[in-house]
């Protein structure tokens, strides 16, 4: 799994003109198996998006299509991890 967790570039007011397409780009991902969860920061000064994916190439690849990144409005790190406890912890295994 990776973390992708995104900063905002601009201010809030701007990054929300952009949220519905952002949700639309996040329903396509869950459409797909790919996303686990996501939600905004609290407080909102970005967000977390954990994909179902095991390699970083992959997650960027995937996260530059989100309409935050191609707006400019926000820039996402990747962080790779393996869940070890809770609810995860068996997430997409057979």
């Amino acid at each position: 799994m990776y973390l992708m967790i995104s900063k905002y570039l601009v201010p809030l007011d701007e990054v929300d003109q952009a949220r519905s397409a952002h949700l639309a780009f996040l329903d396509g991902m869950e459409e797909r198996g790919l996303l686990v969860t996501a939600g905004r920061q609290n407080p909102p000064k970005g967000g977390v998006v954990v994909l179902a994916v095991d390699d970083e190439a992959e997650a960027r690849e995937l996260i530059a299509a989100d309409p935050y990144v191609q707006g400019g409005l926000a820039e996402y790190t990747a962080v790779g991890w393996t869940p070890a406890r809770g609810a995860l912890v068996d997430y997409g295994k057979p």
